[in-house]
């Protein structure tokens, strides 16, 4: 199986879009968290992710919107309540089986405290071998990561909505895993809404 791997889009829609353009036929995804941008909502987003059967957790942009923080931006107008109910329907902690494969997903780290950003170089990663899953899934540092240890594949597929990573020039990306081989292979991008405002701003000179 080929299994498409998102996270961060933080309501970037053509982020999300270039993103499943370049992975191709896939045959389940995932998106580690942060759908939305704290005070920010896209019904397009979310109603992709859903329609497309998505396996989502909830990360800290998310905790923000469903908190009393958050309730003015889900009383607007504009927002779809059934959208809204059932990204706050997802769970912060995913745990389900793909081809025979344990695979556990979360937003942050996988250890409290949840919020934490671990990049790949820490050392803290070699915990993840005692895990009881095959496959770890992670977002939240925008960071680009596909390492193992022990039995546990670990990979972040870096943002689809906000660039953050140097490694690959500030790019957006993604990834596909593949279940049989277990071979990880990311795509990056530029962010087409940052393309867009370039061009636009060529126009108006």
């Amino acid at each position: 199986m080929r299994v498409g791997i998102v996270s961060d889009i933080h309501c970037n829609l053509p982020g999300l879009q270039r993103a499943l353009e370049l992975m191709g036929e896939i045959d389940a995804l995932f998106c580690a968290g942060d759908v939305v941008y704290q005070y920010r909502w896209s019904n397009e987003v979310v109603e992709l992710l859903r329609d497309l059967g998505a396996y989502v957790v909830k990360g800290n942009h998310e905790d923000v919107l469903f908190g009393p923080a958050g309730e003015r931006l889900r009383s607007q107008p504009g927002v779809r309540r059934d959208l809204l109910e059932w990204l706050d329907s997802r769970p912060y902690r995913l745990e389900v089986q793909v081809d025979g494969k344990k695979v556990m997903m979360t937003h942050g780290s996988p250890w409290p405290p949840y919020d934490e950003y671990h990049y790949p170089h820490e050392a803290i990663w070699a915990r993840a071998a005692e895990l009881d899953c095959d496959v770890l899934i992670v977002g939240h540092t925008h960071f680009q990561m596909a390492q193992r240890f022990g039995r546990v594949l670990v990979i972040n597929p870096g943002s689809a909505g906000e660039p953050r990573d140097p490694r690959n020039g500030f790019q957006l990306s993604c990834a596909v895993w593949d279940t049989t081989s277990d071979e990880v292979v990311f795509y990056d991008y530029k962010d087409p809404t940052r393309t867009f405002a370039a061009s636009s701003a060529e126009l108006m000179r």
